[in-house]
């Protein structure tokens, strides 16, 4: 479809005046924003986990009830809400940023309009609480696009969801509203240290417990990464050692998502530890024991990435035999 040049000129004109917008909040440097929109809800945070709609939503209740409909991804997460100005249409601005990201280089993966995303089921996927409250329930003009960008370093991925605000009152009434999430592929920052056996031990005896963050997981499921090899290495040794200590193995995750969820996956995680001790390091399986607790029990603040990662752990708590 060639898009008319009337229209593709709105992003030419990014130098106008804008309002005042949120303090140190910008525009992301792979795109541009469309002509005199206004940040309205900024926020970045260097390494998340993201789950990026790639299709219709057919269930209520948000992201967690339509996994089927999303694709996990992880990396550096820039959240960007615009308000449009005055009588600009979704369309309008929706063809604007498709035209945007094909010059960028990056190439849709799925995209929809209306009641073929999934009506309100959508809404709530592509605008899930804690978004910009003028997105919620706005899905009769909703219009999505995903969108990948290959590159060496890392892909790009970029998730564009428009609204018309139809109803809601105060400066958003009456106005197109743009969500711009990109997720940017990159190496975590390797920030945990191996805890060696003899730490474990100690820590075990003054403590009843010991904080793991080697013990790394695929995304959304219990399967260890090759890198957690030598932290695995350093409890096997431990329990090899001592012979007469048992150990809860304790799943533990971050704030983010269902409690029931994190209840299961910490639950799964903490039994495929138990089965790796037991099959690949001959640990007596009567001296081990799996427990999830979900995001029950943090040991900081779940309001930012720093904080999420302490909270996803695995912990070693002495049983002691009655």
């Amino acid at each position: 479809m060639r898009i008319p040049a009337a229209i593709i000129i709105a992003f030419l004109c990014v130098g106008g005046a804008l309002a005042a917008e949120v303090e140190g909040s910008a525009d992301h440097p792979l795109l541009p924003r469309y002509a005199d929109s206004e940040i309205v809800r900024y926020g970045t945070e260097a390494f998340a986990d993201y789950r990026l709609p790639t299709g219709p939503a057919r269930n209520y209740g948000g992201i967690e009830k339509n996994l089927d409909a999303t694709t996990p991804l992880e990396g550096e997460v820039t959240r960007i809400t615009y308000r449009a100005p005055e009588g600009r249409s979704t369309l309008e601005v929706f063809r604007n940023y498709e035209q945007a990201l094909k010059s960028a280089g990056f190439s849709t993966l799925f995209a929809c309009a209306r009641e073929e995303c999934g009506g309100r089921n959508f809404n709530h996927v592509a605008a899930p609480k804690g978004y910009h409250l003028g997105f919620a329930e706005y899905h009769q003009e909703q219009r999505y696009l995903a969108a990948k960008m290959t590159r060496p370093e890392g892909d790009v991925y970029a998730s564009l969801y428009v609204v018309a605000n139809k109803a809601g009152g105060g400066p958003d009434k009456g106005r197109t509203l743009i969500q711009l999430d990109v997720i940017e592929q990159e190496p975590m920052e390797d920030r945990m240290v191996v805890i060696e056996a003899s730490a474990m031990e100690r820590d075990l005896l003054a403590e009843g417990r010991v904080a793991i963050y080697g013990i790394l997981f695929d995304f959304d499921k219990e399967t260890m990464r090759p890198d957690s090899a030598p932290q695995l290495d350093e409890i096997g040794a431990l329990l090899a050692d001592n012979p007469d200590l048992n150990v809860l193995i304790v799943g533990h995750t971050d704030g983010q998502g269902s409690i029931d969820y994190n209840l299961d996956l910490s639950d799964r995680r903490a039994r495929s530890v138990v089965e790796t001790l037991v099959r690949d390091y001959g640990i007596d399986r009567r001296r081990l024991t799996a427990v999830g607790v979900g995001m029950a029990a943090p040991v900081s603040t779940n309001r930012t990435e720093d904080g999420r990662a302490l909270n996803r752990r695995v912990e070693l708590v002495e049983r002691i035999a009655n």
